[in-house]
C-alpha cells in the first residue's frame, strides 16, 4: 500500500492512499465527530455533515467521511468554521428529531446524543414543523419510529449487505423522506426476515427490538412457574453490558443475575443444543440412507427459516423439520419436567433469553405448541436481560460465579456451547454422526473444516468410514442465496448444510450488546473487526473445557429417551419437537 504525506493541524503525517480523511484522522489520533466511522461504509453518503473539515484543494468544507486524501493535503478540523459547520449539522438533525431521550430503549448507546455532547449542539437552536411521524409496533419482534430516524442509511446498507435484500429503504422526497418497507409498510406486511441486523447498526432508537420485558414481570407476579433458559451465545457477550472486555465470558455470574430476578429454575439451552443433534442427526442418517431429499438443510436459526419461506418455498423440503434448541427445551419443560414436578403445564411459564430478535418471532408460530400449550411464552434480547440486571440494582461484577439448575435438564456438552457460532452446528451434528456412522468417536473432536467466522460460504467433504458426507456452511442470506440457488438448479454437491440468518452466527445476533467503539473505549480500534473472532473464542474454549463434548453423551439426554421419548424422530419425539415450515406466497 503506498503511503501519501499529509498534515492535520499543522503536523505532518504520512498515512496510507486510498484512505478517507476521517479514517486517516483516527489513525493519527483525532477524533472528527461523525455518526458513520465505525460501520464499514454501511453510512457512506456523506449526508448528515456531521463530520465537516476544511482541506487544502477542496471548495469550502468536505464530509471527511467520503473525502480521500490526497499527497500534500492540509487539513483543519479545528477552525472556527468547521465547529460551527458541525455544530448546526447536528442541531438541524435534533430540530426533526424525537426529545423522549429519558423513555429511549438507546439511551445510553445513541450515537446522535453522543455527537450532539460532542459538538455542544444546542437542543432549541431550529424550530419548526416536524415531519409525519409513522410507528410500526404490529411486527413480533421489531419496532419502527420514523421520528428518531436521521435517514443516515445505515440500516439499508446492512440489509443489503448481510442479506442481499432491499427490505428498507428512502421513500417520499424532501422533507417527507422516510426508510421504511416498500409504501411504508409495516415489518408485519413485508419480506423482513426479523433478524434485527437494522437494529444493530442503527445510531439512534429508530429500530429497536419489542420489548417482552413487561410480559416477563407480568409472569413473575403470577405465582406461575417461571422458567428462564439462555443461548450459549448469550454468555459470551452479556460482560459487555457491564463492562467486560468484549468476548469475555461471564456464564456463572449471568446464572446468579438471573436467579436473583426470581426465576424458579435457570436453564441452559445447551441441553436443547443437545437434544437437537440427536434429532437433527437422525433425521440426516435416515435422509442418507432411506433416499430423502438431500441436502438436508439446519432449522435452527428463525431469521434462515423467515427468508427461505419468502424466498424459496419451493426449497423447504430440503429443510430439517427439528424445532430450533429453545423450542425443543420449551417442549420438553411443558411437558417432561411438568409432570415430574406434579406442575399443571398451563402454570408453566417459559422465558428463552436470546441473541436474537428472530426468536421473537418464531415463539409465535402457529406450530411452535402441542396440545394448545406454547413451548415457550417469552424472549428477550440479551440487551433486555442487562437491562433487568441494571433496574434490580444488581452489581454484576460482585456477583458471585454460580451453576446452572441440574435436575433433569443441567448437562450440556461441548458440542452444544458452539451452537452460537457459524458452523457450530455443523460440527456438533458431524461429532454425533461421526459415532452413528462408525461406532467410535472421532479420534482429534474437533472438524476444523468447518470452522470459520468469515461471511461467504465455507464447504468441506469427509469420509466417515468410507461413507463421504459433503457438507456447506453459509451465515447471512447473501452467501446463503449461493447454495440455495445450486440446489433449485439441481447443481447441489452436498448432503447436508448449515445456513445462519446472522453473519457470524448467533454471537453476531441483532440482540446481542451493541459494538459502538465511541463507547468503548478499552477495546482496539479493530474491534469492529475482531468482536465475532472474541465472541466465538468465549464459547470455543467453553467448548475445549468440557468433559464431554459429544451430544450423544449426554447422560441426562440418554435418560430423557429411556424414561420419556423413547429414541430419536419417535413419534413422541416429532410430536414436540419437530415441525413445519409454509411458504408466504404473498413476499415472493
Amino acid at each position: 500500500m503506498s503511503l501519501v504525506n499529509i498534515k492535520i493541524e499543522g503536523i505532518p503525517y504520512q498515512v496510507e492512499s486510498g484512505l478517507t480523511i476521517l479514517e486517516a484522522a483516527r489513525k493519527c489520533g483525532y477524533e472528527i465527530p461523525s455518526l458513520c466511522a465505525f460501520n464499514h461504509g454501511e453510512c457512506n453518503q456523506g449526508s448528515c455533515r456531521v463530520c465537516l473539515v476544511e482541506a487544502t484543494g477542496a471548495r469550502g468544507l468536505v464530509a471527511s467521511c467520503v473525502y480521500p486524501v490526497s499527497e500534500g493535503m492540509e487539513i483543519r478540523i479545528s477552525t472556527p468554521k468547521a465547529i460551527e459547520a458541525r455544530r448546526r449539522s447536528v442541531e438541524l438533525l435534533l430540530s426533526n428529531h424525537s426529545k423522549d431521550c429519558q423513555q429511549c430503549d438507546k439511551n445510553g448507546s445513541c450515537e446522535l446524543l453522543y455527537v450532539a455532547q460532542l459538538t455542544g449542539a444546542r437542543e432549541k437552536a431550529y424550530e419548526g414543523v416536524h415531519s409525519e411521524t409513522t410507528l410500526d409496533v404490529l411486527a413480533p419482534a421489531l419496532i419502527r419510529d420514523t421520528s428518531k430516524c436521521i435517514l443516515c442509511g445505515r440500516c439499508i446498507a446492512r440489509c443489503q449487505n448481510a442479506h442481499g435484500l432491499s427490505v428498507l429503504g428512502f421513500e417520499n422526497r424532501g422533507f417527507n423522506t422516510i426508510v421504511a418497507p416498500a409504501q411504508n409498510r409495516s415489518f408485519q406486511n413485508s419480506p423482513c426476515i426479523q433478524c434485527g441486523q437494522c437494529v444493530s447498526v442503527c445510531p439512534t432508537g429508530a429500530l429497536m427490538e419489542k420489548s417482552e420485558i413487561d410480559k416477563v414481570d407480568d409472569a413473575l407476579r403470577s405465582g406461575k412457574h417461571v422458567v428462564i433458559q439462555a443461548a450459549p451465545a448469550v454468555r459470551a457477550a452479556i460482560g459487555e453490558e457491564f463492562g467486560y472486555p468484549v468476548g469475555t465470558p461471564t456464564t456463572g455470574k449471568m446464572i446468579a443475575a438471573m436467579r436473583r430476578l426470581g426465576f424458579e429454575r435457570v436453564y441452559d439451552v445447551n441441553f436443547g443444543a443437545d437434544l437437537t443433534i440427536m434429532e437433527e442427526g437422525t433425521e440426516l442418517l435416515g435422509r442418507i440412507k432411506n433416499g430423502g431429499v438431500l441436502p438436508m438443510i439446519t432449522s435452527c436459526s428463525p431469521g434462515w427459516i423467515n427468508y427461505a419461506e419468502c424466498n424459496y418455498a419451493d426449497l423447504l423440503p430440503h429443510v430439517s423439520s427439528c424445532k430450533s434448541p429453545h423450542q425443543m427445551q420449551g417442549a420438553i419443560i411443558k411437558s417432561y419436567w411438568a409432570k415430574q414436578n406434579g406442575y399443571d403445564p398451563k402454570e408453566v411459564f417459559v422465558v428463552s433469553v436470546m441473541p436474537c430478535v428472530a426468536k421473537k418471532f418464531e415463539k409465535d408460530r402457529p406450530m411452535m405448541e402441542h396440545d394448545g400449550i406454547r413451548d415457550v411464552d417469552a424472549v428477550i434480547t440479551t440487551r433486555e436481560l442487562a437491562k433487568m440486571i441494571r433496574r434490580s440494582g444488581i452489581r454484576y461484577d460482585m456477583l458471585p460465579d454460580e451453576d446452572w439448575d441440574q435436575d433433569i435438564m443441567g448437562d450440556y456438552t461441548g458440542a452444544a456451547v458452539i451452537f452460537g457460532v457459524t458452523g457450530g452446528v455443523m460440527e456438533a451434528a458431524l461429532r454425533t454422526v461421526y459415532y452413528k456412522l462408525t461406532g467410535k468417536e472421532y479420534g482429534k473432536i474437533t472438524f476444523d473444516e468447518v470452522r470459520g467466522h468469515d461471511a461467504g460460504v465455507r464447504e468441506a467433504t469427509l469420509d466417515i468410514n468410507g461413507t463421504k458426507v459433503s457438507v456447506a456452511i453459509a451465515s447471512g442470506m447473501k452467501s446463503a442465496k449461493i447454495l440455495l440457488d445450486e440446489i433449485r438448479a439441481g447443481k447441489s454437491k452436498y448432503q447436508f448444510i448449515e445456513i445462519m440468518g446472522c453473519p457470524g452466527g448467533c454471537i453476531n445476533g441483532g440482540g446481542q450488546p451493541y459494538i459502538r467503539p465511541v463507547f468503548l473505549p478499552h477495546e482496539d480500534d479493530d474491534i469492529l473487526d475482531t468482536y465475532k473472532e472474541k465472541r466465538a473464542k468465549a464459547l470455543y474454549s467453553e467448548d475445549e473445557r468440557q468433559t464431554l463434548r459429544q451430544s450423544h453423551k449426554n447422560p441426562q439426554v440418554i435418560e430423557l429417551y429411556e424414561k420419556f421419548l423413547g429414541e430419536p424422530n419417535s413419534h413422541l419425539a416429532h410430536e414436540l419437537l419437530h415441525t413445519h415450515y409454509e411458504g408466504r406466497e404473498a413476499f415472493r
